[in-house]
């Protein structure tokens, strides 16, 4: 069986167990996911299963991606993500749920970070920044000097500066589920998962046990 999901971030939450200890747990609605495509080795050299999520109106999408669904009568679906397998024992139209996945696994989540806009190097790469006194007016949070005058007489290119920050592909390792609501395709992770409310994430079975 496919241990993989494709899902929509809600929110986050706590839980309490017994002993009325409170733990973070992200909120996730998952699937269901159809089983769009099989991937053979013999036809496109890898063995994978595609997987489509998210039902929208025939008219959000263009003329190809509605007929590779149509073609399988499945629905009309916004995202479509794959997963490697070594045998995709499934068959195309199958339904996938929350059900693949029990209370105590462990899983890896994809998303796409928060985007933060332009950071300086101290929020960026966590910089010390400079000394607040001693003649230091408005340098306390700046990167530095960067490239000798001499040799190199130059910037190395991918060194830490300010820049871009956020919007990046992340992947949070070995989370745990507590929590496997079937009849809302809900799925809880005890901790944090990137992206905001409503972003995108993929479940994988984690690659480090």
């Amino acid at each position: 069986m496919l241990k993989g999901l494709i899902g929509k971030k809600i929110g986050m939450t706590q839980i309490f167990d017994e002993q009325g200890v409170a733990y973070p747990v992200t909120l996730i609605e998952a699937g269901p996911c159809f089983v769009t495509q099989i991937r053979k080795p013999e036809k496109e050299g890898y063995s994978a299963v595609q997987l489509g999520f998210a039902e929208v109106h025939p008219k959000r999408l263009t003329n190809g991606e509605l007929g590779h669904l149509t073609a399988s009568k499945i629905p009309p679906l916004k995202f479509l993500r794959e997963f490697r397998t070594k045998t995709p024992e499934m068959n195309i139209g199958d339904k996938v749920t929350v059900d693949v996945f029990v209370i105590g696994e462990r899983v890896d989540v994809v998303g796409v970070s928060k985007g933060k806009g332009f950071a300086g190097v101290v929020k960026r790469h966590h910089f010390h920044g400079m000394d607040a006194t001693h003649g230091t007016s408005d340098r306390n949070r700046a990167p530095g000097s960067n490239g000798s005058g001499t040799t190199p007489g130059r910037v190395y290119r991918g060194s830490r500066r300010a820049g871009h920050m956020g919007t990046d592909r992340v992947t949070a390792q070995n989370l745990k589920i507590v929590m496997v609501d079937a009849e809302r395709n809900l799925i809880g992770l005890y901790g944090a998962v990137p992206g905001g409310k409503g972003s995108l994430v993929v479940l994988k079975e984690t690659r480090k046990q």
